[in-house]
Order: structure tokens, then C-alpha cells, then sequence
């Protein structure tokens, strides 16, 4: 059971692990397409300027994973996120980032007045 609960959260966080991928979370997640927070294929190729073929790909492995949802509205295909709280791993990822980022900045600033003195 362990083992399964490890596979799974590995395949997430390999659908997750990549920027075509976080992007289109990212546009979900704006909602600017639709009130109802969904978008269409049609609205992701134009923000993400590539082929259709490749954002499907993508849209796939996401919904693979269960990170998103689509449903057929006419001739539209629309996505949308399944659980919001795939968020709340992204904006972690991203604050564990800008922290090291920020102690880096750090390091080099109190390196440079050493650096000065030689």
C-alpha cells in the first residue's frame, strides 16, 4: 500500500515537472477565460503559442494524473483543475525557491566587500 501511495505521488510530481505544464495550471488557475474557471484548448494555444498537438500532450498527462478535468461544450473542449489544492504544492515549490534564491543574493552580498578588499 505504501509503495502505491509513493508510485502515485511520483507520476503527480512528474506531471508536474514541467513549464508547459505549470503554465497551463497557471492559466487555469487565473480564470480570465471564463467565470467558471474553466478554459478552452482554443484560448491555451494562443497564451502558450504552441502547436496544438504539443498543448495536448500536455492537457493529457494532467488529466492522466487527475490534476485536471475536461468536459465537451459544442465544438470546445474545456479544462479545468480537479483539486485547487495542486496550488498549494506549486506556490510551496515556489517559496522553497525564492528562499534559497534570496540566501544566494545574501551570500553574494556579503562576498562582494570581501572581494573589494583584495
Amino acid at each position: 500500500m505504501q509503495n502505491d501511495i509513493l508510485q502515485k505521488q511520483a507520476e503527480d510530481f512528474k506531471a508536474l515537472a514541467h513549464p508547459t505544464r505549470l503554465k497551463i495550471l497557471e492559466l487555469l488557475r487565473q480564470g480570465e477565460y471564463c467565470v467558471c474557471e474553466e478554459i478552452c484548448v482554443c484560448d491555451l494555444l494562443k497564451e502558450l503559442r504552441l502547436e496544438q498537438s504539443n498543448v495536448s500532450q500536455h492537457l493529457a498527462v494532467l488529466r492522466k494524473q487527475g490534476i485536471v478535468s475536461s468536459r465537451k461544450q459544442g465544438m470546445k473542449v474545456l479544462y479545468s483543475i480537479k483539486n485547487p489544492k495542486v496550488y498549494e504544492v506549486i506556490d510551496y515549490v515556489s517559496k522553497i525557491i525564492k528562499q534559497e534564491i534570496m540566501k544566494d543574493v545574501s551570500l553574494i552580498e556579503h562576498m562582494a566587500p570581501a572581494a573589494e578588499k583584495e
